[in-house]
């Protein structure tokens, strides 16, 4: 089947960072759906569910899903889900609803919405091997502050600009011994300028809130200026 698949560059690292293979990934928050149908289209998962509150784009997805793919294609089947992203049906929708491995991805929202869904998530489902893919618009730091203190564990992350904007992709589950650190680790690639630029971009952010003086973030810049201690001593 010819359906062409148009991903932003954002999305094109997700999909590239789903190695392996799952019983049900959720594309929460999908929008028109173009990650969900890349995933679809390579059989990332037994079942791939789209998730949206917005009918009209789900009426429109639904309708491309039968042209395109019918109800399985090749033997990964889809789902389409009018639904907040808090009222995920996971037991509804597994057999073995505590050793399916679940996927659960959330992008291009605020990081305090994030939050809010990983709250809600966790709380209903703490006791699932769930994993996610986190990839929040704003407050990173805030996002992987409450990864740590809900004692999730790093898997993967990435660090993507695109149209001038960067991005922080962080793959993450329960009982995962990696540590998850607050400004990252492994997505850094200092000889890239890109990398640079936006760790400094981070580092003037905190800088101007700073002057505040009822924001204390102190010690968010230091540990934004811990990480230029590599690129210093290059030059």
């Amino acid at each position: 089947m010819n359906y062409k698949i148009k991903m932003s560059r954002r999305l094109q690292q997700i999909d590239a960072m789903i190695s392996q293979s799952y019983q049900h990934i959720w594309d929460c928050c999908c929008d028109h759906g173009f990650l969900g149908l890349s995933l679809l289209k390579r059989q990332a998962a037994d079942t791939v569910h789209f998730v949206d509150i917005v009918p009209a784009l789900l009426r429109q997805l639904e309708s491309d899903l039968k042209i395109h793919y019918g109800q399985v294609q090749n033997r990964s089947r889809w789902n389409v889900h009018c639904s907040d992203v808090i009222n995920l049906p996971l037991t509804s929708v597994s057999e073995n609803p505590e050793s399916d491995k679940h996927l659960i991805i959330i992008a291009g929202v605020g990081g305090e919405l994030s939050i809010e869904l990983m709250t809600a998530i966790l709380s209903q489902f703490s006791n699932y091997p769930l994993e996610f893919i986190l990839c929040p618009v704003h407050h990173n730091y805030k996002v992987r502050e409450f990864l740590i203190s809900r004692q999730l564990g790093l898997i993967a992350e990435s660090l993507i600009i695109e149209n001038k904007r960067g991005y922080e992709i962080l793959h993450v589950a329960l009982n995962v011994t990696e540590p998850i650190t607050r400004v990252g680790s492994k997505m850094w690639d200092f000889s890239q300028k890109e990398h640079i630029d936006y760790l400094q971009k981070s580092i003037k952010h905190y800088q101007r809130i700073a002057k505040n003086p009822q924001q204390d973030v102190q010690a968010i810049i230091t540990q934004y200026q811990s990480l230029r201690t590599p690129i210093d001593s290059a030059y």
